[in-house]
């Protein structure tokens, strides 16, 4: 299954926030969350919190079987739980995700499943 890995800066003082919405993402709306990924065809997704010197960020990572499709219908997407989830990701780090990116956002360097 192809897969993609992101890192996105956190805005300074956000951190908190961060945690907040992964938590109700991944709580109390993950049945939202689980049928959002699933129209979009992501079979995994996971988050990490990763503290740098420069600044907190988010490590995004999933798996689907067209990851700029994923990226281009989720852009377009006005599900509610959708518009929500894209307006923390803005508030939060400054990227809008109703603009898919022109090409993948990451170049896979290597991959090893042991």
């Amino acid at each position: 299954m192809p897969a993609i890995a992101f890192a996105v800066p956190i805005r300074p003082g956000k951190t908190d926030q961060m945690r907040q919405f992964a938590g109700e993402a991944y709580g109390s709306r993950l049945g939202e969350f689980r049928a959002c990924d699933r129209a979009l065809g992501v079979s995994r997704e996971s988050w990490h919190l990763q503290h740098t010197p420069q600044g907190d960020l988010v490590l995004v990572y999933f798996e689907a079987a067209d990851v700029q499709r994923v990226f281009a219908q989720f852009a377009a997407s006005r599900e509610p739980f959708e518009v929500w989830f894209k307006q923390q990701v803005l508030e939060i780090t400054g990227v809008d995700f109703n603009q898919a990116p022109p090409a993948a956002p990451s170049e896979c360097l290597g991959d090893l499943v042991a």
